[in-house]
């Protein structure tokens, strides 16, 4: 009997889709779910969630809380990650507050940028206890690794641990899915091979199936791109406080200049380059639909629904429905369970995959998953300008996981220092103090470091 191990299962909502996407499969109905979270009121949800998907599938899993670690990864054969270190409130409000004070603003702010560094600080050393344990105690496990900041969490992971760990994201297929919507194709039809680093990974190839062959989708992408609006997702707050849709208008202005698309949002891309979020610049953020503050925006209008979605999901009167995810981790544990092969996009250590990227960075490139595990496939060079956008952001990951597994505070002002948006905004005053106040700010979330070196008084 498979055992899945969920850290962080208060996530309830997307705990709740993994859930269904695994005892939807047979060979997995019976499976043991271990759900663990140390706040025990959201586990509590969680568990009537776990209970209540399974009765709607007809299927009689084992299922199991607790809000300790060890207890729920002891024997485990998979262990999926989906936690947020310090929450919203103190810590991504710390994030995004201080750096106003500088004239620093963000989107999203979980990947790079000042508010990535700080929670790549915040996450990695938990996960690096995770992954103690696991050795101890489930060491042929497989890590499906699904926290934010991906590339910083999992680039650390593989530098410290031998557990197998795979990164995952649904930026491939969620962007794949949107263009198809823009040119009016079936998504079902689609053939794309993709290629970089997470959320900022390029379609090498994206193309149609046809009677006739593989049709290249690229020539029809750039006729939208010229004729057409950015189309938009969503609600965003603007600049001027109006409400407009999410625009995509930052990275289909990226498609025209560097020739192919990017699979991560504009409103996420924008602050992983220096080009659209500039202080005084309110034209740029009203011209591109950037906004600024969009993920604590997110996160109220989360926090001020939880209670009403609790008490839906709780209802014992209610059949709560289940629909298939996007998401890869079910399927990944179902091929490594039964044998099923399948193509999935992961990030995983550069181990010769990537040739102009560093072996030390994380990539995400397409993975061959069966019972043997998840396998890499290599894809050779990136073409030269997206190798060099990436590295902007590689810079930033290998500094502030340096800072993280060496408790070196240098580094952390070394990653802000060489960050896009950051180094754009800021001089380097601003970034030392701006580092000391956050840090000083996430207190006990962050591991005491050693002394910085700070040579000019």
């Amino acid at each position: 009997m498979t055992t899945i191990s969920f850290i962080g299962a208060g996530s309830t909502v997307f705990a709740k889709n993994l859930m269904g996407d695994i005892l939807s499969f047979p060979e997995l109905a019976d499976a043991t779910l271990r759900l663990h979270d140390i706040d025990e009121g959201r586990l509590r949800t969680s568990a009537v969630v776990a209970e209540k998907v399974a009765a709607t599938l007809g299927v009689n899993p084992t299922i199991e809380t607790s809000t300790d670690q060890r207890t729920a990864i002891d024997g485990a054969d998979h262990v999926i990650t989906m936690f947020q270190v310090g929450g919203y409130e103190p810590a991504t409000v710390t994030d995004f507050e201080i750096p106003k004070k500088y004239g620093l603003t963000q989107t999203i702010a979980d990947t790079l940028g000042i508010g990535g560094i700080m929670r790549g600080l915040r996450t990695i050393p938990v996960l690096l206890d995770l992954t103690d344990n696991m050795e101890e105690l489930c060491g042929d496990a497989t890590l499906l690794q699904y926290v934010n900041p991906m590339a910083m969490n999992c680039t650390a992971i593989n530098r410290h641990s031998t557990i197998a760990t795979v990164g995952l994201c649904h930026s491939v297929q969620h962007t794949a899915e949107q263009l198809a919507g823009d040119l009016g194709v079936d998504p079902a039809v689609l053939e794309y091979r993709c290629a970089g680093i997470n959320h900022m990974a390029f379609y090498l190839e994206f193309g149609q199936r046809t009677p006739d062959g593989v049709v290249d989708l690229y020539p029809r992408i750039a006729e939208f791109a010229r004729t057409s609006e950015a189309p938009l997702r969503g609600d965003a707050e603007r600049s001027d406080g109006g409400i407009s849709g999410l625009s995509d208008a930052v990275r289909y202005e990226m498609f025209e200049r560097l020739g192919y698309f990017v699979t991560e949002s504009s409103e996420h891309f924008s602050e992983y380059v220096p080009y659209f979020i500039k202080e005084g610049r309110s034209d740029l953020l009203d011209d591109f639909g950037i906004p600024i503050d969009e993920y604590p925006r997110r996160c109220e209008r989360q926090i001020a629904a939880w209670e009403v979605m609790r008490a839906e999901l709780e209802d014992p009167n209610t059949e709560l429905p289940v629909e298939p995810s996007v998401e890869y981790g079910a399927g990944i544990i179902h091929s490594i369970e039964t044998g099923t092969p399948r193509v999935v996009y992961g990030n995983v250590a550069n181990d010769g995959l990537i040739d102009n990227l560093p072996g030390t960075a994380c990539v995400e490139v397409p993975c061959l998953v069966d019972g043997n595990g998840v396998q890499p496939t290599k894809v050779g060079q990136l073409p030269p300008q997206l190798a060099a956008l990436m590295q902007t952001n590689i810079n930033v990951q290998e500094l502030t996981v340096e800072a993280a597994l060496t408790g070196n505070r240098d580094h952390v002002y070394h990653a802000a220092m060489v960050d896009p948006h950051t180094s754009s905004e800021l001089d380097l005053e601003q970034i030392w103090s701006l580092v000391d106040e956050l840090i000083d700010a996430h207190g006990d979330f962050i591991p005491a470091f050693e002394a910085g070196h700070r040579l000019k008084a």
